[in-house]
């Protein structure tokens, strides 16, 4: 169930020994000094069954050339449906078949990984790492089930719109724990005001001297997973404790009453949620954002931080009572809200002795009152969500702008 079947993993085989040739050939016949390498869960074995696969494939640099990326993009002069992602360091995307991409990577060959100018730059050693430790099939598939459980509770990846568990994260939890039983067992019993703190190779004394030497940006994560192939990073600094908080709560459910359903990734059922909140007397509204930005990482990050902004400003008016969004990983994102109207709002004005504003606050508002140095206003909602995202979207045309959402529209 968690498994690509033999089908499946024949046929990715093959698509990425043709392109690694194509590659190969390439780099010789330009004379570049790099070698190509897989890197990610098909290296190690722990790929996992998905509607879509994107590889990981490096290419080493054996010199420290700052040009890495246009060396790259000389060597897929000629390979079709190629894409530029912007990053800290620029890669490819290639789109083989519909549903199977290849990432082509730049990095350096590094020999210790203080050299590293790229968190990418590591990617040789975290490879290595874990494939002389999981070597057993037992493990492997302890792995899966741990990368399943999370791709199908939408906690897989490190992506800024996702902050959940990176692949070699999870590697390295279960290759410490050694099950995904045991694994979900602490995620379960954790409390939210200890971090969880695992320093595989014992780079480390002690867990005071983690939380001394490693840089305090890396130290915000409810996890502090040392990475054993360089001790000064976390690798689930990305991680966040509404992420973790959600996993938590999975977990919990799952050890209650275990079932194969926990595996299978849940597709919002928008059309059951809007029964509901018909049934119960709620609004619904469907809306779908676009943005100008670069697939991926980034494009995902804006929508969500405009999704997070305007469910803050919806909670002004309306009692949101349940929500949710989706990123298509291109360009858009759709987004649900389920609100009832609040009977009243209360509008903070300006300091009374800013006379200015306050006769301003008097014009717009016609009922207000002086509280402790300022001027306050109660005002009943008289809107219905469809009306309120209209008004609000044009009154803040140019602010949505300057999030990069170029179009807003109710589904």
């Amino acid at each position: 169930m968690v498994k690509p079947s033999k089908e499946e993993i024949n046929g990715m085989d093959l698509l990425i020994n043709n392109f690694i040739k194509r590659v190969e050939e390439k780099i010789e016949k330009l004379k570049i000094n790099a070698e190509i390498f897989v890197g990610g869960s098909f290296a190690k074995k722990t790929a996992i069954k998905k509607d879509h696969y994107d590889v990981d494939i490096f290419l080493r640099f054996k010199e420290d050339n700052k040009e890495i990326s246009e060396l790259t993009k000389k060597i897929l002069d000629g390979i079709e449906h190629v894409s530029l992602i912007h990053g800290s360091r620029d890669y490819f995307k290639i789109k083989l078949k519909e549903n199977f991409f290849i990432e082509l990577i730049p990095v350096i060959k590094i020999k210790k990984p203080g050299e590293a100018l790229n968190i990418t730059d590591l990617s040789y050693s975290h490879v290595n790492y874990i494939k002389k430790r999981i070597k057993p099939e037992s493990l492997l598939e302890e792995v899966m089930l741990a990368k399943a459980f999370c791709y199908a509770n939408h906690c897989y990846g490190a992506e800024s719109y996702i902050k959940g568990f990176s692949g070699y994260a999870l590697e390295l939890l279960i290759y410490y724990y050694g099950s995904f039983l045991k694994f979900i067992t602490v995620i379960a019993r954790a409390k939210k005001e200890e971090k969880i703190i695992i320093d595989i190779e014992k780079d480390f004394k002690n867990k005071k001297q983690i939380l001394i030497d490693l840089n305090s940006s890396k130290l915000d994560s409810p996890i502090i997973l040392i990475d054993p192939t360089y001790k000064q990073r976390n690798a689930l600094a990305a991680l966040s404790e509404e992420t973790f908080e959600k996993f938590r709560e999975v977990c919990i459910a799952f050890l209650r009453k275990p079932s194969l359903e926990f595996f299978e990734e849940k597709k919002t059922d928008i059309e059951t949620i809007k029964k509901i909140a018909e049934k119960k007397k709620f609004e619904f509204i469907l809306l779908e954002a676009r943005t100008d930005r670069q697939d991926g990482d980034i494009a995902g990050s804006k929508l969500l931080k405009f999704y997070n902004h305007l469910k803050d400003e919806i909670g002004k008016f309306f009692d949101i009572n349940d929500n949710g969004f989706n990123y298509n990983g291109k360009k858009a994102a759709r987004f649900y809200f389920v609100v009832k109207k609040k009977e009243e709002i209360l509008i903070t004005g300006p300091k009374t002795n800013d006379e200015e504003n306050v006769r301003a606050f008097e014009k717009a508002h016609k009922s207000y009152y002086t509280k402790k140095g300022k001027v306050y206003a109660k005002e009943i909602v008289n809107l219905s969500i469809t009306e309120f995202i209209g008004k609000w979207s044009k009154k803040y045309r140019d602010k949505i702008k300057g999030m990069s959402v170029v179009e807003l529209e109710i589904v």
